[in-house]
């Protein structure tokens, strides 16, 4: 989510992973497979490179995933309607994945060929126990060689006043949480891009459990893309065209993370957008697994062919 996630990440970092029923589609081309959960908005909940069984997505609870996330409006207290004390006050919150409470968001429609998927979606709000928010989420996801190609839309139908649309957020365009063993942290920060200029390896902001400070903010990132490997230099990048600036971290300084462990990493291109009653925002993104060279040489095609 946003930045303030962090906040998210505290509460539930205190709840223990508990096991929800799966409702997994499954992709494959041969060098990747991918899987969306039907129970959870149709969120990526896995993704595997070649014969691994491996996942190499965080899907601990509900917000992370890779996934849609929006924000619109101002922070409010609907505490009176059932709104979690731990989330008020709070924005407007569309999410893919559900809940705060680990309630999935609706299926609508969904197909699938051997190497795509689209999906429909009600999405829920993040800050209350049970409520959907009044929007329609689509994905489409493609899989092309070593990358995944996914464009995002959410319609908004209606937003309740209380929250007084209208104000410019963030949103995630997507948020995604590789495992924490995916642990160093790549990005180009200089001033010739697209020119396989340097690639910059950059601190991880680890976020403590007291939740004293934020996720890393990027705001020159003139390539639009991050990426976290492993000491191998295997890892996963994410190329956001529309991308104004990055947030990444990693959750807890456990850098030996899996699907289901409380650590994570996380990497967010953000946009900064106004989300009205009637407004439909739509973006494309890509998701890369390999090296870091091949990561970006992958970047590089897929703009040349923009």
């Amino acid at each position: 989510m946003n930045i303030k996630r962090n906040i998210v990440l505290a509460v539930l970092s205190l709840i223990p992973f508990v096991t929800h029923a799966e409702e997994l589609i499954r992709i494959s081309n041969g060098k990747l497979a991918l899987c969306q959960d039907l129970e959870r908005g149709g969120a990526i909940s896995h993704i595997y490179v070649g014969d691994n069984n491996r996942n190499l997505v965080n899907i601990y609870d509900e917000g992370r995933y890779i996934q849609q996330s929006y924000y619109a409006g101002k922070r409010i207290d609907r505490q009176h309607e059932g709104q979690s004390p731990q989330w008020s006050p709070w924005n407007w919150n569309p999410i893919q994945g559900g809940n705060f409470a680990r309630c999935g968001a609706k299926i609508m429609r969904h197909d699938k060929t051997d190497t795509t998927i689209y999906i429909a979606a009600v999405p829920m709000l993040w800050d209350m126990a049970d409520k959907e928010a009044n929007a329609l989420m689509e994905q489409w996801t493609e899989l092309h060689g070593n990358f995944v190609k996914v464009r995002n839309r959410i319609t908004v139908n209606h937003i309740d006043s209380i929250y007084m649309p209208g104000t410019r957020n963030d949103q995630e365009i997507p948020a995604v949480y590789p495992i924490s063993s995916l642990k160093n942290l790549h990005i180009y920060l200089g001033d010739r891009p697209w020119q396989n200029d340097t690639v910059s390896t950059v601190p991880v902001k680890e976020l403590s459990k007291d939740f004293s400070s934020f996720w890393g903010s990027y705001p020159k990132a003139p390539e639009k893309w991050m990426a976290f490997t492993d000491d191998s230099g295997f890892g996963m990048g994410v190329y956001s065209p529309r991308a104004q600036r990055f947030l990444a971290g990693r959750y807890t300084s456990d850098t030996a993370g899996e699907e289901k462990s409380v650590a994570t990493s996380y990497i967010a291109p953000l946009m900064s957008a106004q989300l009205n009653p009637g407004d439909v925002l739509e973006y494309e993104y890509y998701i890369l697994l390999g090296d870091l060279i091949d990561i970006r040489s992958m970047i590089y095609g897929i703009r040349n062919a923009e």
